[in-house]
């Protein structure tokens, strides 16, 4: 057994030990700086006496006064569930040394339920039995260069996954930057004055900073990880917009009273980070330098406690899983510790009332990284906490950030820099990253925000999975590493429903419909051909109506994304209502939806299997892309219907739009291959007046005249050349202005 050093106390890397009490709900305790009383008539002379002879004294815990944190905590209540009792919740200032006699004299009083001393929070420091060590690193004495270089081809946990979590792929989308969102990091010192840490940063909200150059260095790199500013030198954070601030442990504040700070400071969506951890019951709740047994704060109950109320306010708390090196599934958590309440549970016990934090360990970065190798990439790291309960990972190695300055050092803190940070320390900021990512761009597209329970959800669904390592099996769970694509992805992805084709030959008419139950199997002389592509069942972001008519007369299914082809009905067809909704420009991995005309049988036909009847056969003529629309698999899917149980739908009410933008579509060339421009933008001119069709000749709606406004060409009636559709739709390649001699020619490029 290697011989322990001393962990570092006071000025060090620890905080001050903390006596917590817990009254009874019908106590009805109240301390004021006056003494102590009870609304309910309990006698609190024996209380008081006690305090007075060691010289204690008690306050809420939570930092007002009870009345308050009652009507606070009932107005929660009223809205929201597992909202704890923070009124019931104090601390006792008194001399470390006298902690357990007053502890023990307290628990035989009436009206206390509990009370325990919760040993000192460490961030993760020092050297472990048969590991390197773990953020000791010690600046570099060279001086700084003039300009601090690029950094970021160092930080891969930024790139794709597997080896990231692609980041970069969340920058791309609207918000992804970490926008609007609120980040608070909860342990003992910050350098908010770092050169890379300038723009977004909100600093020190509560409590009083460590001198401490450990913690100081601590709190830098993980505020580096999460918002490092971007720019053309140093680091880039994973949610560089977002908004850091930070709530210090020190100066009375306490662990569970920095959370209540921060999640009063915080809007539902916000993001908590506890990068702490305490000594466990492993060995005995004492600290140990090199912290085995340590583990995540929430197995306190009054931690616990402030947890929920964060979450209850709609705070995603992320949670350090603790470098103990221990099983959280392990039966020694089961044990109440002495002082505990008599209803405490496990929490670490996922069959238990649960926080609701996120609860993150560390894995190994890929084998390589800055010419280092410490295992399988997503293996568990020896000294990471593991278990059930332990929701993801982050890179636990590796991690290139502000601070410590071993990869870049000299005179100023201010431009230190390390490639060295480590542990569930840098594991947990990488998360939060993740998650500050998402919910900017949810808060972009007007999107609910996550919640706490979703978020555990879905970083557990989604990610790169744990791998084996020697001796470190993934079944001593770490979970997942966020995968920010395909958590986007599955985020953002609106459930599409299926297009059914149906034909008639007897009235020679193909019918496209979303409801299954409109004809089923087929029935009345129709036949089902299948599924014909997938599109949107409700309106979604850039889509249109895909608008839907019936003309009786010649027995046609009509369906168009035009409102200005047909309107309300006329010429015989009679508007049925909006089919559906679809694209009306290509977008990634939508396809077209090709449009057809049989003038000889009446019949629209479309599809997306250019290969069906290409630039038109069998009587049909191409008209063009009519929309973009999600494909399925080429062979023919056959679903499973019940028999028809309603009529087809009835037509609603839709307005006439006051202008539209003239556009084009592209225009097929010699060679026998499918369209793929589709529709583009035409110099934004805008057409007024009703814009009604005036024949259908071979297929083609053409418009007896329009109006051309702006862009300097005089308005007046335009003399059409070629036949084109209307609005959205097909135009010739050029058209004339009576009385000009001026052409317009359509140029697709």
């Amino acid at each position: 057994m290697a011989t322990q050093k001393k962990p570092k106390t006071e000025n060090g890397s620890l905080s001050p030990k903390e006596l917590i009490v817990i009254t009874n709900h019908d106590a009805g305790i109240r301390a004021s700086a006056v003494g102590i009383s009870s609304v309910s008539g309990l006698a609190t002379a024996d209380l008081e006496k006690c305090l007075k002879d060691y010289k204690a004294e008690m306050t809420p815990l939570f930092g007002l006064s009870e009345d308050k944190i009652i009507s606070e905590v009932s107005s929660l209540k009223s809205v929201t569930e597992n909202v704890p009792d923070l009124d019931l919740f104090y601390k006792v200032e008194v001399e470390e040394g006298q902690m357990e006699k007053v502890a023990e004299e307290l628990l035989k009083m009436d009206g206390i339920q509990a009370a325990y001393i919760k040993p000192p929070v460490a961030f993760a420091q020092e050297s472990l039995e048969m590991e390197e060590e773990i953020n000791v690193m010690e600046s570099s004495p060279q001086s700084a260069p003039a300009g601090t270089p690029d950094f970021a081809s160092r930080q891969g946990y930024l790139g794709p996954a597997p080896e990231g979590i692609d980041a970069n792929y969340a920058w791309t989308k609207p918000g992804g930057k970490g926008k609007g969102i609120g980040i608070i990091d909860i342990e003992g010192a910050w350098r908010f004055s770092h050169e890379d840490l300038l723009l977004n940063q909100g600093g020190v909200i509560g409590g009083i900073e460590t001198p401490n150059l450990g913690w100081r260095n601590h709190g830098t790199a993980v505020v580096g990880v999460i918002g490092g500013d971007v720019n053309n030198f140093g680091i880039h954070g994973i949610c560089p917009e977002a908004n850091v601030r930070a709530v210090s442990i020190f100066g009375g504040t306490g662990t569970a009273g920095a959370i209540r700070i921060a999640a009063d400071a915080s809007n539902p969506g916000d993001i908590m980070l506890l990068e702490v951890h305490r000594p466990g019951p492993r060995h005995n709740f004492q600290p140990r330098s090199d912290q085995k047994g340590y583990i995540a704060i929430e197995f306190f109950p009054d931690d616990f406690a402030a947890i929920q109320y964060a979450v209850s306010k709609g705070v995603i708390v992320v949670e350090a899983a603790g470098n103990g090196a221990e099983n959280l599934d392990d039966p020694i958590y089961n044990q109440k510790p002495a002082g505990f309440p008599g209803n405490w549970s496990n929490p670490f016990n996922v069959n238990n009332p649960q926080s609701n934090a996120v609860i993150v360990g560390a894995g190994a970065p890929p084998p390589g990284t800055h010419g280092r190798n410490h295992g399988p990439d997503r293996s568990r790291l020896s000294f990471s906490n593991y278990g059930a309960r332990v929701d993801c990972q982050g890179w636990g190695r590796e991690v290139t950030t502000t601070g410590y300055g071993d990869l870049q050092g000299g005179s100023s803190e201010n431009q230190w820099y390390t490639d060295r940070f480590s542990g569930t320390s840098s594991a947990s900021p990488i998360v939060v990253g993740a998650l500050g990512c998402v919910q900017g761009i949810l808060k972009a597209a007007g999107r609910q925000l996550l919640n706490a329970g979703k978020a555990r959800r879905m970083l557990r669904s989604t990610g790169s999975p744990q791998q084996d390592a020697p001796g470190r099996p993934k079944t001593q769970r770490i979970g997942n590493r966020p995968n920010l694509r395909q958590f986007i992805d599955r985020l953002l992805r609106v459930k599409t429903v299926s297009l059914y084709r149906y034909w008639n030959p007897q009235r020679g008419d193909h019918f496209y419909t979303t409801n299954k139950r409109e004809l089923g199997r087929g029935g009345y002389g129709w036949f089902l051909e299948g599924v014909q592509c997938k599109v949107f069942p409700t309106r979604q972001p850039q889509t249109v109506p895909l608008y839907r008519y019936w003309n009786a007369q010649i027995a046609d299914h009509f369906y168009t994304t035009n409102w200005r082809e047909l309107g309300r009905g006329r010429y015989n067809y009679r508007f049925e209502g909006i089919q559906c909704y679809v694209y009306h420009r290509r977008i990634a991995g939508a396809i077209p939806l090709y449009r057809y005309w049989n003038p000889r049988i009446g019949d629209h036909f479309y599809t997306t299997n250019w290969l069906e009847l290409r630039r038109g056969r069998n009587g049909y003529r191409f008209e063009g892309i009519q929309c973009y629309v999600f494909g399925i698999d080429r062979s023919i899917s056959m679903p499973e219907f019940s028999e028809p149980e309603s009529t087809p739908m009835e037509a609603t009410e839709q307005s006439v739009p006051d202008h539209f933008d003239l556009q084009v579509s592209s225009l097929l060339g010699e060679e026998e291959m499918a369209p793929d421009i589709g529709l583009e933008n035409m110099n934004d001119f805008e057409v007024s007046g009703e814009f009604g069709t005036s024949e259908m000749e071979e297929g083609n709606i053409v418009p007896s005249s329009f109006e051309l406004e702006d862009q300097g060409i005089a308005s007046g009636d335009i003399a059409t050349s070629g036949s084109f559709m209307t609005g959205s739709e097909f135009m010739p390649r050029s058209f004339d202005i009576p009385g000009t001699g001026k052409k317009i020619s359509i140029i697709i490029e």
